[in-house]
């Protein structure tokens, strides 16, 4: 009964009655993995605020380098673009959310006419998922973030079903202003 009491007081203290509304609602960063799969310049905003919940998007850009078996690289674009909920009292928070990754794929494929390989740049999309810790100050400075962000991969471009890919994650530092 002791450590039960103890324990409330000690929750109780920590507990704050209201959470601090955001002031800085925009944020830039640079993630690692994560929603982009392997890197992303991002600009996010908190578009809806009530009490401790926030809802956020973002939107990113990123250029990956593909070379394919017939020794051409090619440089191609992701554009990984997220919808979040963060729950918190004032700088420290739970992430969760979803997105999509619309990007271009290029490799090498068998011409059934000719039998000879060619290389083909193809459409392809996945669907991240987010749940993580996320630090933000409401009145801005020092933006981080990390989470795991399972993925399912769409049956466009060169896959023929869904696919799922449990073990991701990311990581993401930036300011908020």
């Amino acid at each position: 009964m002791l450590l039960g009491f103890t324990l409330w007081l000690s929750f109780d203290g920590l507990a704050q009655s209201t959470a601090e509304p955001f002031t800085a609602k925009k944020a830039v960063y640079l993630e690692l993995g994560g929603t982009s799969g392997v890197y992303a310049f991002n600009y996010s905003t908190i578009f809806h605020q009530k009490g401790k919940l926030k809802l956020n998007a973002s939107a990113g850009f990123s250029m990956l380098i593909r070379e394919t078996s017939n020794s051409r690289t090619f440089w191609l674009p992701a554009i990984p673009l997220e919808l979040t909920a963060f729950y918190g009292k004032s700088k420290h928070h739970l992430e969760i959310g979803f997105g999509v990754l619309p990007y271009l794929d290029a490799g090498s494929f068998l011409d059934s006419e000719t039998l000879e390989f060619k290389d083909k740049v193809v459409f392809g999309t996945a669907i991240p998922l987010r749940f993580g810790y996320r630090y933000q100050k409401p009145e801005g400075g020092f933006f981080f973030r990390v989470g795991y962000t399972p993925f399912f991969s769409s049956p466009i471009g060169n896959r023929e079903e869904w696919t799922f890919m449990p073990i991701f994650g990311g990581i993401s530092f930036g300011k908020s202003f």
